[in-house]
């Protein structure tokens, strides 16, 4: 792949008469990952929800390989290999785990591989398969949530909060998945953290958001974080 993998052009997203992001531009390379880091209320989440196609883009443009997708609807965006996770470790609780990804599998020509590969990559939801998945712990049902996401074969992953309220051996967990994909190739990954280390270990490249825009940037790694941090107020 050439040129990023998704860029978010001058964005302005909100809703109804009420805009939340203001002219943001994000860049996320092709087998990277770019993490936005930013406090609660910063417009994070509102901007990955309109790079997913869940909110409209009410200026600038939303770019999925080099293709203009502002105007697609989520499901095209899906088709055009886009996935996104959202905040809370969602799964369909009254399933069991082994359930949550055949439901996802399913037509799938490579299923029962794709849920196999996914299961190597979190390990311990294979002891789990039986389970409810309501009676998983958060950080159990945050690897579901991105199993889930991996059987559908995305170029771009869209990652809100993954590390929310679970524990830190879980979390170095999801960051080796990550670093490992990425590296392997042939997946990009756009995360918005609060957790500024595990955010700057993975990523390429950072931007923060206050108040909808954006009010540092830079390339990634711990080197980061007093930036990060002294643009986050923290």
């Amino acid at each position: 792949m050439t040129g990023p993998a998704l860029v978010l052009d001058g964005v302005d997203v909100g809703y109804g008469r009420t805009t939340v992001v203001h002219g943001v531009s994000v860049e996320v390379a092709a087998d990277g990952v770019t993490s936005v880091l930013g406090n609660n209320g910063a417009g994070k989440t509102t901007l990955l929800r309109a790079a997913a196609g869940l909110l409209p883009v009410t200026a600038g443009r939303v770019l999925l390989d080099g293709e203009d997708v502002t105007r697609l609807p989520p499901n095209r965006r899906v088709a055009r290999g886009l996935a996104y996770v959202p905040q809370g470790q969602q799964s369909f609780g009254q399933l069991t785990t082994r359930e949550n990804l055949q439901v996802v599998a399913d037509g799938r020509r490579r299923g029962t591989e794709l849920i196999d590969e996914s299961l190597d990559l979190f390990p311990a939801l294979r002891e789990l398969l039986g389970r409810p998945a309501g009676l998983l712990s958060g950080g159990q049902r945050q690897q579901l949530a991105i199993a889930r996401a991996l059987i559908t074969e995305p170029r771009m992953l869209i990652l809100d909060e993954p590390t929310e309220g679970i524990q830190p051996t879980v979390v170095a967990e999801i960051e080796r998945t990550i670093t490992g994909l990425t590296r392997r190739g042939g997946l990009s990954v756009l995360l918005v953290e609060q957790h500024v280390g595990f955010a700057l270990d993975v990523a390429g490249r950072y931007y923060v958001l206050a108040s909808g825009r954006v009010t540092a940037q830079g390339a990634g790694g711990v080197e980061a974080a007093v930036d990060v941090r002294s643009a986050m107020a923290i």
